[in-house]
């Protein structure tokens, strides 16, 4: 297992030209440029310190929030003992404000575990500002996460700015490597591949398995099929998941059916808008979650999905009420023969027991 932290960012993303986040830029970064690089493999082990009973199930409950930032991603994850991991920040044009209020909503004041899955605005649109929200007005950033590839805009050098300008520590990671996380929580890097030199942001995208009490729960941010097959033939064994983050908004892209093998959730939930430029969820991707019996959520349909768990069954609550049947979200869709439904509110849930 390998984890660096960056000491300090001498050098960040010289760009020209750029007017918003999809502004391209030259430069990349280039560790050998940084003042420092720490080799921090002891230092990021996971620290279970939280209690169980006797069965080994913790006590407390694990909540984890996809919020509906529309044709992007972010995701809350609260522990028990009330750490905070927030994975990806919306889109670049919301510059994280949909994201703060959701978070200040839920009283949250601190983030202390800030994941970037890949470069591109739609995932970490929000982390300059949510990095100088509370940095300012909060109880600042832990650390942050990165794959450690670059992305070329405006909106991935304002996030590496606000890194340097409140020296949040960075931590590039890698497969093998584990979040610090307290209580009985343990997060696995699954992507990027170790030692990886490339451009690819896709193929770097990280991914993550939670593993709390029976409970498991995997996201991979924008991995692509070439990255899922590495992941299949390297980690199947940590594939397996109660609930699914579904890779790449639901595009067909990802979810493909090998690495569904692998996975087999019982509950899947995609992120992206309900008139998707790019028509996600892809017909193809819900007819494969329809034929395997997936319980699915849209963000699209259901607005923010909550997902609750105390390790051995799992409740979700959504903001709009629609079903939750892969064939009914496919009829769903815009473009489709059939008439548009408009969700209507709901406060309830469901719970759905864990397999095992």
């Amino acid at each position: 297992m390998r984890i660096w932290v960056v000491v300090a960012i001498a050098v960040i993303l010289l760009l020209t030209g750029c007017v918003d986040g999809t502004d391209s830029a030259t430069d990349a970064i280039d560790e050998d440029d940084a003042d420092a690089l720490e080799d921090a493999d002891d230092d990021a082990g996971n620290d279970e310190n939280g209690e169980s009973d006797a069965d080994g199930v913790p006590d407390g409950e694990l909540t984890i929030h996809h919020i509906d930032v529309g044709q992007a991603d972010s995701t809350l994850i609260v522990t028990p003992e009330g750490e905070t991991i927030l994975i990806d920040t919306g889109d670049w044009p919301q510059d994280g404000a949909a994201v703060i209020a959701y978070l200040e909503e839920r009283g949250i004041d601190r983030i202390d575990h800030l994941v970037a899955t890949h470069g591109h605005a739609d995932h970490i649109g929000g982390h300059a500002a949510v990095i100088e929200h509370f940095e300012t007005e909060g109880d600042g950033i832990g650390a942050a996460y990165d794959s450690g590839v670059p992305a070329d805009s405006a909106t991935y050098e304002n996030y590496l700015d606000a890194i340097d300008e409140h020296d949040v520590e960075l931590f590039l990671v890698e497969e093998g490597d584990e979040l610090p996380l307290e209580d009985n929580l343990k997060a696995t890097v699954l992507n990027p591949p170790a030692d990886y030199d490339g451009s690819d942001l896709h193929y770097s995208s990280v991914a993550i398995r939670f593993e709390f009490g029976d409970f498991r729960y995997l996201t991979t941010g924008d991995a692509e099929q070439d990255a899922e097959q590495r992941m299949v033939d390297d980690w199947a064994e940590k594939l397996e998941a109660d609930v699914y983050h579904a890779g790449h908004h639901g595009s067909s892209t990802s979810s493909t059916p090998a690495f569904m093998d692998a996975v087999t959730p019982e509950i899947a939930i995609v992120s992206s808008a309900y008139e998707s430029q790019y028509g996600h969820p892809d017909e193809e991707v819900l007819e494969r979650y329809d034929e395997s019996g997936i319980e699915t959520y849209w963000t699209g349909v259901h607005g923010d999905i909550t997902v609750t768990t105390e390790g051995s069954s799992v409740d979700v609550e959504t903001g709009e009420s629609f079903s939750s049947d892969p064939a009914d979200l496919l009829e769903e869709k815009p473009g489709d023969d059939t008439e548009a439904i408009s969700p209507a509110p709901i406060t309830g849930g469901i719970v759905v027991p864990v397999p095992g």
